[in-house]
């Protein structure tokens, strides 16, 4: 079953529950969904399905918008609204692949490094292109990066 039709199971199991809190955000994950196909797709590809690539990638964003109004709301001094922000992470993050240790991350750098010939900081796009193929979902993509740059000599 493809991610977005898990989604949309648990958007009822949720409502058969009574479970407001997680209805409201797994509702937030389905329009955040939709919307991307409508910007990003066209009648053909919306037709076919959206893949789980880009359902992760637009995880990925929300919890990434979150992150920041944490940091906003914190500044604000409005605990209430980060730990909501917060709470909000945490369920969209259970439908996130499980993340990739630091050891595995080395390996798959490494192994893209020499894949793509890869000499110099120049060439960090094309490691990177590769990266994101392989880690998508399962890395902090700027961790990645930053181990790709230090690898790099950069």
């Amino acid at each position: 079953m493809s991610l977005k039709n898990t989604l949309n199971e648990h958007v009822k199991d949720a409502m058969r529950a009574g479970d407001k809190d997680r209805l409201g955000v797994l509702r937030l994950i389905t329009a955040a969904i939709k919307q991307r196909e409508v910007d990003e797709l066209t009648p053909e590809q919306r037709a076919a399905g959206i893949d789980d690539a880009m359902v992760l990638a637009t995880l990925e964003k929300m919890i990434k918008q979150r992150k920041e109004s944490i940091v906003q709301f914190e500044a604000g001094k409005r605990p209430e609204l980060a730990a909501k922000e917060q709470a909000e992470i945490d369920i969209i993050k259970a439908y996130l692949p499980a993340q990739l240790s630091d050891a595995e991350v080395d390996a798959l750098v490494a192994a893209a490094i020499a894949e793509v010939g890869a000499a110099s900081v120049k060439d960090m796009g094309k490691v990177m292109g590769l990266m994101k193929t392989r880690a998508a979902g399962k890395a902090d993509m700027a961790a990645v990066g930053a181990k790709v740059k230090a690898k790099l000599g950069g």
